[in-house]
């Protein structure tokens, strides 16, 4: 394996994952909202959309939806309507009860699953990362690298993204973290219902380069 490119890969990628996005907001509202379970959970949903990408693009299918403008609109549409379906449910929030913080409203309701699929679907239909992943592997990975190798770095990649989204949602699933935005109330899930349909809209204008 060649070091020199992994540090290179891996630099790239802690730049890209530390950048405020659709799963950075995803994350922090489960964790907000539904405590630090759903948080997690969430977290391994973008962690394991990052199989996806490393999957396509060592197929080279990657390459085919980056010259596709069909495909790629159908996907980036895709992304669009989720993250405005989500930020506009936010946006409907409405007051909390003051109990709410020991139990969080809808933290019955919502299964590991169904926060799993969240951040899943927020990082799978991202369009961005399409792009991010295939000049990662096109560009900055050398074509001649062995198939393991470059296994090996989709693996590294998928663990440090779900360990660093962990991360996250533990900081902000964290008591005092969470009683913070609680005295903010219901205006917390609009600003954040706001963040994702702005999210939804610049994606829906993302053009194809």
């Amino acid at each position: 394996m060649n070091w020199a490119e992994f540090v290179t890969v891996a630099l790239i990628h802690l730049l890209a994952v530390a950048s405020p996005g659709p799963d950075f907001a995803v994350v922090v509202r489960e964790s907000v909202a539904n405590g630090r379970r759903a948080g997690t959970w969430t977290a391994l949903g973008v962690g394991t959309g990052i199989f996806l990408h490393v999957g396509y693009s060592l197929l080279g299918i990657g390459l085919i939806v980056s010259q596709s403008v069909l495909l790629f609109n159908v996907l980036k549409w895709l992304a669009a309507a989720y993250l405005l379906y989500i930020g506009i449910k936010a946006l409907r929030a409405r007051p909390a009860a003051p109990t709410d913080l020991e139990t969080p409203a809808g933290a019955l309701e919502r299964s590991a699953r169904g926060a799993f699929v969240s951040g899943f679907v927020t990082n799978g239909l991202n369009p961005k990362a399409t792009l991010f992943f295939l000049s990662l592997f096109t560009v900055v990975i050398d074509p001649h690298t062995p198939l393991w190798a470059q296994a090996v770095y989709g693996i590294y990649l998928a663990a440090a993204t779900t360990l660093w989204f962990c991360l996250v949602a533990l900081l902000f699933s964290q008591r005092r973290v969470r009683a913070g935005f609680a005295r903010l109330g219901h205006w917390f899930d609009r600003a954040m219902g706001a963040v994702l349909v702005g999210l939804g809209v610049k994606l829906a204008f993302t053009q194809l380069r």
